[in-house]
């Protein structure tokens, strides 16, 4: 079976560039489907005897794919063009995609090369074939069903649907960025979002035990969760015991300012890691005023000691938008699962921390240096 793969913002490189893309989106199927290509003047045809519901599967988890189609081809000869049309015509209406008596149809023609045709005569002919086999009726502006035909020089492609995917940018083809992930809604989702602009991905949980449960059930589900969406590319997962920083600040700081110190020692922690894994960014799933420490002030203050990119691909999503995906990707339900959350949150969290004090803070309670020590408890954790 053939099928054509049609991809977006790629098609906008340079031909230099765009072939480099193009080899990293056919070698990430590759990785899920035994299947081979051609790639004809930014036309990729994928080649597999693999059945039609793995290929679903797989294409629907690839980020560049903006969408495919199951294609039949044929020689650009018309008597072979109606035959190929009467053989599988009837599977569509009997499929319920197609039905002449309600719907209408179009015919779209494009085309490659020279021919004694137009596209548009073409069109007309195999929409002769269809009402000849069908009586449908013909609507060029909104119809409910279209024919796609594509002649290439000698061969021609027939395809009656175009199947949407993820689009984006294929992984692998932006460097490698660390993602804090917890056990909550965001991160997953936000580890997703950079999946699709490209990154290659490191998870990096901070285990905030004795003041959380220590279990990381969920965590690793997401990351299996997350994992099926970056096929080319490995996503290694990362723990690491910050309980004991957490501890120290709590004692050392002012009760309000444990969530503040939190998240700056969640960045430089993983900004420790970053270095190690060879990755260019710090991600998260931050969204503004969401959560105490996801102010505009706080935001500042978080980042402040962090010398690293922190990149929030949901800085500006709501609540319900970033559900939505979890839900889509599978992230959501396992997020949702009660747990014992985080006990050092305490009762009144500050909310517009004073940049000054908070840098008088952090070289008060020596966070360098702590953090640190809690890197040396780094552990990769296998799936």
């Amino acid at each position: 079976m053939k099928y054509f793969i049609r991809y977006g913002e790629i098609g906008v490189k340079s031909p230099k560039i765009r072939r480099k893309f193009e080899n990293r989106l056919m070698s990430n199927i590759k990785c899920g489907l035994n299947c081979t290509f051609e790639n004809d003047q930014g036309r990729i045809t994928l080649i597999t005897d693999e059945n039609n519901e793995r290929v679903n599967d797989v294409l629907g988890r690839v980020f560049g794919i903006v969408s495919y189609s199951p294609v039949i081809e044929t020689r650009t000869d018309n008597e072979d063009i109606a035959q190929l049309i009467e053989e599988h015509l009837p599977e569509i209406v009997e499929s319920g995609k197609f039905n002449p008596n309600r719907d209408t149809f179009a015919v779209r023609c494009r085309r490659v090369g020279k021919h004694e045709f137009t596209s548009q005569e073409m069109a007309a002919y195999v929409g002769s074939v269809v009402i000849g086999l069908t009586s449908a009726k013909v609507n060029l502006s909104e119809p409910d069903f279209t024919v796609y035909v594509e002649v290439r020089d000698d061969k021609t492609y027939l395809y009656f649907e175009k199947i949407k995917c993820l689009g984006g940018l294929p992984v692998g083809s932006q460097g490698r960025v660390v993602c804090l992930i917890s056990s909550g809604i965001d991160s997953p989702v936000a580890a997703f979002q950079m999946l699709k602009r490209g990154c290659s991905v490191t998870l990096l949980h901070c285990d905030n035990h004795p003041y959380t449960s220590g279990s990381i059930e969920k965590v690793l589900q997401n990351a299996d969760n997350i994992r099926k969406y970056s096929l080319g590319e490995e996503v290694p997962v990362y723990s690491v015991k910050f309980g004991q920083y957490l501890e120290h600040a709590q004692r050392e700081a002012p009760p309000r300012m444990t969530c503040v110190l939190c998240k700056s020692g969640m960045y430089q922690i993983a900004s420790i890691l970053a270095k190690r894994e060879k990755a260019n960014a710090i991600v998260d799933g931050s969204s503004i005023g969401q959560v105490a420490s996801q102010t505009l002030n706080n935001i500042e203050a978080t980042r402040y000691h962090c010398r690293m990119p922190i990149f929030s691909p949901l800085i500006c999503w709501d609540k319900l938008e970033i559900e939505e995906l979890g839900k889509k990707i599978g992230t959501y339900e396992v997020s949702i699962i009660p747990d014992s959350g985080c006990s050092a949150v305490p009762k009144y969290p500050e909310t517009h921390a004073d940049l000054e004090l908070f840098k008088k803070t952090v070289e008060k309670i020596k966070q360098k240096e702590v953090l640190e020590e809690c890197a040396e408890s780094f552990t990769r954790i296998d799936l």
